[in-house]
This record gives structure tokens, sequence and C-alpha cells, in this order.
């Protein structure tokens, strides 16, 4: 089967449903988680991941859990022959109570599965495309950086070399911006 076919039979209406909840769940940078989710989605396609059903469902909840706990898990489980799969790979890629966001991503990076890292990378390539000097302090936005390359390259360098190459150029750009401003600033 080619891309078009498998395209074509691809269910994700039940997943797209399930992630209306996250229209309600604003993002700092303006905007709603549920767009978030399918800007990772769009991510994944540019990446061309169109014959993972697991993943590109996941995607479209990876935060659902976290931004709203309440979630029932056995419902999405049911959703699908593919429930269980999406469900798990949901759960590698949810910052559990209490976990520092370092002591998550050293797990996911450590212990996720080609899915979650992928799934991850994707993410953040998302939030960096977010990321906004007109939200987040200069110094903020470098920790997010700082973060990015200790554990999320090693991510992509896992699962995709072209991910690692996006993350690179635009860890490089956002850093630039920031030096450029901080240049500009006469005391």
């Amino acid at each position: 089967m080619n891309e078009i076919d498998y395209l074509r039979n691809l269910v994700l209406a039940p997943y797209i449903l399930k992630a209306t909840a996250l229209i309600g769940v604003s993002r700092r940078v303006g905007g709603n988680q549920f767009r978030h989710a399918f800007s990772t989605l769009g991510i994944l396609f540019d990446y061309k991941y169109f014959y993972d059903s697991v993943l590109l469902k996941a995607s479209l909840i990876h935060d659902l859990l976290e931004d709203l706990p309440g979630t029932m898990i056995d419902e999405i489980r049911q959703t699908d022959e593919e429930g269980y799969r999406v469900v798990d790979l949901v759960l590698e890629v949810t910052k559990r109570e209490g976990e520092s966001k370092p002591v998550y991503l050293q797990r996911v990076l450590e212990t996720g599965s080609t899915n979650a890292l992928i799934l991850k990378c994707a993410d953040r390539i998302s939030n960096l495309t977010d990321l906004h000097r007109d939200t987040d302090s200069d110094e903020k936005i470098s920790r997010y950086l700082d973060q990015t390359e200790q554990f999320i390259l090693p991510m992509a360098v896992k699962v995709n070399a072209d991910m690692v190459v996006e993350l690179t150029d635009m860890i490089a750009k956002r850093r630039s911006i920031i030096n450029r401003n901080s240049s500009t600033i006469k005391i």
C-alpha cells in the first residue's frame, strides 16, 4: 500500500474527538493545546511517519493526561484496536506526578521506546516554534534551549538525523536572536 492509500484508510477521528478536550487548555504563548496537538501531528507527517498509526494517534493526545489529569485512560484504551498501544505511548511521554522536568526528560531519553523519542522530538519542535520573546524572558528561553540540547538532541540522534538538523538549526537561530538582543542593550 502506498502513502496515499495508507493515509486514506487511516482513522484519526476518534482521537481528534478526544483531543478536542484540549481546546479549553490555553498555551502560554496563545492559542490552545488542541492546536499544539495538531502541530505535533503535522510535524510527524512532515517527517513522513505516515505508516505508524499508533504514533500519529498518540500525537493527537500526547498532552491530554498531563493537561487534564481526570482523563479516563480506560476509555481511550477502548477507542479502537490500537487504543492500548496508543495509551502506552502517551504514558511514556507523560511527565509523572512529582517528577522534575530534567528527571522526566532523562527517563524518556534512557528508557523511551523509539516512538516515544520520535514523539518527544516532534513535540519539542512544535514548542520551539512557539517560543517567543514576548512571552518568555531571554533567560528562560536560554534555559529551554539548554534543556533541548541536553535531552532532546540526544533523543533525535537515536531516531532521526533530519530532526537533529532541524533542532540544531532552531536552537542556533533562537540563540542568535537572544545574543543579538543582549549585545544591543546599553547600560
